[in-house]
């Protein structure tokens, strides 16, 4: 193919890639995925090929497989879950008179693609000469539609540039296709061959209708497709179905000038329980609603649903171009991760890839859902009662590990612990307070208080009552937890890891709390007065080391005694560290694999003193290497947060072009929603210091010397208001809704709809702290950035 290939172009509210780069197609396919949380695209090209990495998922649907162990021990789970790729509707190929029309032959004089972050659409348009000389015009569309969740619409317009010509469309759902893994890294999903068998296939008009059923994990899924068609006279068109592929055949022929256009609607429909003729209903009604709505009318609610959410969640920064096309690129895919998940998790990769296998973790809860709860509340109330639905496997795995309460999984798709590598498997009992965490601070920024009666309070207090059987009060009379793995994954099985034990105590003092509130709930779960004083004396005494010879708080009780890792004599290229070296040797040094300590310092910052802060977050930035994604926007919040404004812009720009810039060199394998989510947290929690400690909002807000200016929006209790910040003062304006109680800097406001400008008072940050040798944050330069953007046009 002769057309120049540039890469992703620079602009407030598109990712446009001009040419195509076959090498690039894996990563494209991610940053160009469509989802609602329901149903999820990977950006493959309408044609099947060529291709990187197919993929169209729906929440929820996965195969199970044998987990091996060279060792079983008891408490290891017995099975794996990978997400399946499901029937694919997007395939649509065209022949130009008999001439294949496919992007590695022939020539393309044009070619590009957008991702439109307001009409939540994928568009495509390339001009292009067959191998015989013919010429063609395409175009398409697709959206996956927020408002009908079960419906993807497809639009595919083909245009005669020399003349008179045979056009064959050939529109098709897809079983089965071939999938090939070729890494051993255990990010990336186990590849599953042929996962689906075939119950129900038929074919009429322009409709047709695939049902198969997973072999080992029994799901039922459902695939049907319609069509709308205009076109010149003459057309002819066949349909047929089979096992694993329908077919829509359409040969007409078309003068220069006049379009063949198509219109492809692929409704979906998946159960553990239902029926084949009622999930075929299902798939059915799906797209009877999208016919009767129209191509058009879906383009409007489209357009509606994200105007409506930009409008409540939008981030503005001036001075750096690229840095606001990632904050809303990221923003873009975390509404579409979790928009219309509804009873289903909000897995690491969302649904734009297999990484992962396609499981939640505690990503979703710790830096996810605090999107979510402050620009669509509805979506992270939906994630909370998927956990509350998974109750009881996970009452089940606390049993079958000897303790009370609820033992949430690390890694799970249904609910059920499925990660072979126990020390986070079962040790990462994190989790369970992440949860608790997530849900008092959904509680606290709507008060749904009908939530809390269905769901809120048993999760908080089943996640009680496993602190207090995992801990115990020592000698001392302090509540110690001890043998668990924090979220750094280099440091494993120790005793009181400060994150962890502050978040359970965090987490006992909000059961106690919402027991109290909600006292029927109390009692339907047997919680009487003697549990609730022993869950308030555990917190009172939670035991949180502190090394007083070094002045910082040791990661985990002992930490700091540790050898230092040789970072001045480990190559560049043995990073990430846990693809090179044995476990036992990262456990048993002073290294760090992502923000630990230094997430407890954001959030449980109301435990620890300004000047502790400052200490902690120097110490820990010399032994953290950022071998995982979550890493780089909780760093970028704390330096925010003690003045090291400069270190805190670059490592927003590291976690908010994580994926558009492929730091982890991983992006094939789908997103990473924790480090976009990590990008909202560097700009309203770091710049903006918003905290939300016992549910009431502060703000410290400092704008970084390279920004002329940040403005952000966000949600609470029904109201919207805006932040608006500037080098030596910040604008606090409401938007909609009532009066919001908050606390600039430490002094209260009210937030109305009159603008209130407050000062921003000087801070002394102190000496720059430095970082491992060769693992520093990439340095932004707003100037280089705006310079290599004119370059490129």
């Amino acid at each position: 193919m002769s057309l120049v290939t540039r890469g992703y172009e620079c602009a407030p509210w598109e990712l446009r890639w001009r040419g195509l780069a076959v090498d690039q197609l894996q990563r494209t396919e991610s940053t160009f995925a469509l989802s609602n949380g329901h149903i999820g695209l990977r950006g493959t090209l309408e044609e099947g090929e060529p291709r990187g990495l197919p993929g169209t998922y729906l929440n929820g649907f996965y195969e199970e497989h044998e987990l091996p162990y060279a060792e079983a021990g008891y408490g290891y789970p017995e099975a794996g879950q990978t997400i399946v790729n499901v029937t694919d509707g997007k395939i649509i190929r065209l022949l130009v008179e008999d001439e294949p029309f496919d992007m590695r032959y022939g020539t393309a004089t044009a070619h590009e693609r957008v991702l439109d972050f307001r009409t939540g659409t994928l568009s495509r348009t390339t001009e292009w000469s067959s191998p015989t000389g013919r010429c063609v015009r395409v175009r398409t569309q697709r959206l996956v539609s927020f408002t009908q969740r079960a419906v993807v619409a497809i639009r595919y317009e083909v245009e005669p540039l020399d003349g008179k010509m045979q056009l064959v469309l050939q529109s098709d759902l897809l079983a089965n296709e071939p999938i090939e893994s070729d890494s051993k890294d255990p990010r990336v999903a186990a590849a599953l061959q042929s996962p689906l068998q075939s119950e129900f296939f038929l074919a009429e008009g322009y409709r047709a209708v695939l049902v198969h059923q997973t072999r080992r994990s029994g799901l039922r899924v459902a695939a049907a497709m319609d069509h709308q068609i205009e076109s010149p006279d003459g057309l002819r068109t066949d349909i047929l179905a089979e096992e694993d592929l329908a077919r829509l055949s359409i040969a007409v022929d078309v003068p220069q000038g006049k379009v063949l256009r198509l219109t492809k609607f692929v409704g979906y429909g998946w159960s553990a329980q239902r029926s084949v003729p009622a999930l075929r209903a299902l798939a059915d009604a799906a797209l009877a609603g999208a016919l009767q709505t129209g191509w058009d009318g879906l383009l409007a609610e489209q357009r509606a649903f994200l105007d409506d959410f930009w409008e409540t969640a939008d981030i503005e920064i001036d001075g750096d171009p690229e840095l606001q096309q990632a904050t809303r690129f990221a923003l873009f895919h975390i509404l579409q991760a979790g928009a219309r998940g509804e009873s289903r998790a909000i897995p690491g990769k969302g649904l734009t890839g297999p990484g992962y296998d396609g499981h939640a973790f505690w990503d979703t809860e710790s830096f996810v859902l605090p999107v979510l709860t402050y620009s669509v509340p509805e979506a992270a109330r939906d994630a909370l009662r998927w956990r509350h639905s998974t109750l009881p496997k996970a009452r089940e795995r606390a049993r079958q590990l000897g303790l009370r309460g609820a033992a949430f999984p690390w890694r799970s798709i249904n609910g059920a612990e499925c990660s072979a590598y126990w020390p986070a498997g079962t040790a990462a009992f994190h989790v369970s307070a992440d949860i608790s965490d997530a849900v008092a601070r959904y509680y606290w920024a709507t008060g749904d208080a009908e939530f809390e009666r269905q769901c809120g309070t048993e999760l908080l207090l089943e996640t009680a009552r496993l602190w207090m059987s995992l801990g115990h009060f020592d000698r001392h009379g302090r509540f110690r937890i001890d043998g668990v793995t924090g979220p750094d994954e280099y440091s494993a099985v120790a005793d009181n890891n400060v994150y962890t034990n502050l978040m359970a105590q965090r987490n006992l003092r909000e059961a106690a709390a919402s027991c109290e509130r909600v006292p029927e709930v109390a009692a339907l779960y047997g919680v009487d007065e003697a549990e609730l004083a022993a869950w308030r004396q555990a917190a009172e005494r939670m035991f949180v080391p502190y090394n007083e010879e070094l002045g910082v708080h040791p990661q985990s009780e002992g930490f700091t005694e540790h050898l230092d890792w040789d970072f001045a004599g480990t190559p560049l290229e043995n990073y990430p560290l846990l693809l090179n070296y044995p476990y036992f040797d990262l456990y048993r040094k002073q290294v760090v694999k992502q923000a630990d300590l230094v997430l407890a310092l954001h959030f449980r910052g109301d435990a620890f003193t300004p000047e502790q802060k400052q200490r902690n977050f120097a110490y820990y930035e010399a032994r953290t290497v950022r071998d995982s994604s979550l890493s780089a926007g909780t760093q970028s919040v704390i330096a925010a947060e003690v003045g090291h404004l400069d270190l805190a812009y670059d490592y927003l720009g590291e976690a908010a072009l994580t994926d558009l810039h492929d730091v982890h060199n991983n992006v094939r394998n789908g997103l990473h929603m924790a480090s976009l989510a990590g990008a909202w947290m560097g700009v309203v929690a770091g710049f903006g210091g918003m905290r939300d400690h016992d549910g009431k909002l502060s703000f410290a807000p400092r704008l970084p010397p390279a920004l002329d200016r940040i403005q952000f929006r966000m949600c609470f209790r029904g109201s919207r208001f805006a932040v608006e910040i500037h080098r030596d003062d910040a604008t606090y304006r409401l938007l909609s809704g009532k009066e919001v109680e908050i606390r600039h800097h430490g002094e209260p406001m009210s937030v109305t709809g009159t603008p209130t400008t407050k000062p921003i008072p000087p801070i002394d940050p102190g000496p720059a702290p430095h970082q491992p040798v060769g693992r520093e944050p990439a340095h932004r330069d707003p100037a280089q950035v705006r310079r290599n953007i004119a370059a490129s046009r």
